[in-house]
């Protein structure tokens, strides 16, 4: 089942860091299978609160496969950049519907 890595950018510090890390970054992708569905393209915060500076999604085959690629050596040594240079909400979701609503956010349910 694929995965998606979403990244939403809520704000900047330093851009020179960022900027390293968007020469730097594309080049960890090499040997992964990965598919970049938007990069910093224009968005419409449509609900919530922002900042929101920039938007990413990308789709990996699996989860297994998207967290291969975040705890590889290479993209390690070069996410410290945009650690550095912006604060940003980064996701890791399962693709696919859960169907029935009692499956859904099962965290959010009272324990009796």
């Amino acid at each position: 089942m694929p995965a998606y890595l979403v990244y939403v950018c809520q704000g900047v510090s330093d851009r020179k860091e960022l900027e390293t890390y968007w020469k730097d970054m594309p080049r960890t992708f090499m040997g992964f299978d990965v598919k970049l569905h938007t990069v910093y393209r224009p968005f419409q915060l449509l609900e919530g609160e922002g900042p929101v500076e920039g938007v990413v999604v990308a789709e990996f085959p699996s989860v297994e496969e998207a967290k291969r690629w975040y705890d590889s050596p290479g993209y390690v040594a070069v996410r410290q950049h945009r650690m550095r240079g912006a604060k940003y909400l980064g996701l890791l979701v399962d693709g696919g519907v859960t169907e029935s609503i009692d499956e859904r956010m099962p965290q959010t349910r009272r324990k009796s």
